[in-house]
């Protein structure tokens, strides 16, 4: 049997895992453990995939910020990030060195991106917008059916935001202070905010208006610049499901009908594959290298 890999390569834990090269949606074996330096969770990965032969072409989906032009010569280094024992670490030439296969070598939100464009929310559209809300913030997007990279990925969740007016926090981006996506809406901002996670918050909160103001705010930026089918936000603070219905409401406010779009309820959208979605983007990454 001839397989597909994946690496789902977070911050906080890795996700690795093989499947049927002809049915990319059943896997067949998968493991998961946590983050260390490059180094030794590049060992696990190897050994992990040691038990297996006839491996096509796996596909790495990766925490960033990464090097994804293919030209550069620090093409699959993992480049500047406060994640210790990664910084100017050659993930991609690590693997090579393993095995000299094909490799899709991406982000961790085109991963998943691609998985819901697949099979997922988006699998009836040509441009999508994937924001994952989580540890961090970030986005996967599609444009005319091809993942959208210029100088290097997107790296969306860095963009600035207008404050809400009742909002006094100071932000957890040490870049951008208390002005962008990531620093106000990541469930360490919801916490360090509101002084307990994201979870432990009743559905009545106002923690939850004020979410959904930024990323209302957020949709409406890349409504304005890239015009996608749909957005699609997924990540651990997405789970609540109270934020999906406030979202549409201010996104409707602060578009002011500006805009022409689809019904907000088509047009934002949760994530359909759930928490498969970055394994299943790197299966179907990984299968478009299989001649």
């Amino acid at each position: 049997m001839s397989l597909l890999g994946a690496i789902e390569a977070g911050g906080t834990k890795f996700v690795v895992a093989v499947a049927d090269t002809e049915n990319p949606e059943e896997v067949i074996q998968r493991e998961s453990f946590p983050t260390e330096d490059g180094e030794k969770t590049l060992k696990n990965v190897i050994a992990f995939f040691d038990q297996f032969e006839d491996i096509d072409a796996i596909g790495i989906a990766a925490f960033g910020p990464i090097d994804v032009k293919p030209d550069s010569a620090t093409y699959g280094y993992v480049l500047d990030t406060p994640k210790r024992g990664w910084s100017g670490f050659d993930f991609l030439g690590t693997m090579k060195a393993w095995r000299d296969i094909p490799y899709f070598w991406t982000t961790d939100v085109n991963g998943a991106g691609w998985a819901e464009y697949v099979s997922g929310a988006a699998k009836d559209v040509e441009n999508v917008v994937y924001l994952t809300v989580g540890t961090g913030v970030g986005a996967g997007i599609i444009q005319n059916g091809e993942l959208l990279a210029g100088r290097s990925h997107p790296e969306a969740g860095h963009i600035m935001m207008q404050r809400h007016p009742d909002d006094h926090y100071e932000g957890l981006c040490p870049f951008h202070d208390n002005n962008c996506l990531e620093g106000l809406t990541a469930g360490p901002a919801v916490e360090g905010r509101w002084g307990v996670s994201g979870k432990d918050l009743p559905d009545d909160h106002e923690a939850w208006k004020m979410e959904a103001f930024y990323l209302a705010q957020a949709a409406v930026t890349y409504t304005a610049i890239l015009r996608p089918d749909m957005i699609i936000f997924g990540g651990g603070i997405p789970h609540r499901e109270i934020l999906f219905p406030l979202i549409r409401e201010s996104f409707a406010e602060q578009m002011n009908n500006y805009l022409d779009v689809p019904d907000l309820d088509t047009y934002i959208q949760p994530v359909k594959n759930g928490d498969n979605a970055g394994i299943l983007g790197c299966f179907y990454l990984a299968k478009t290298l299989v001649k």
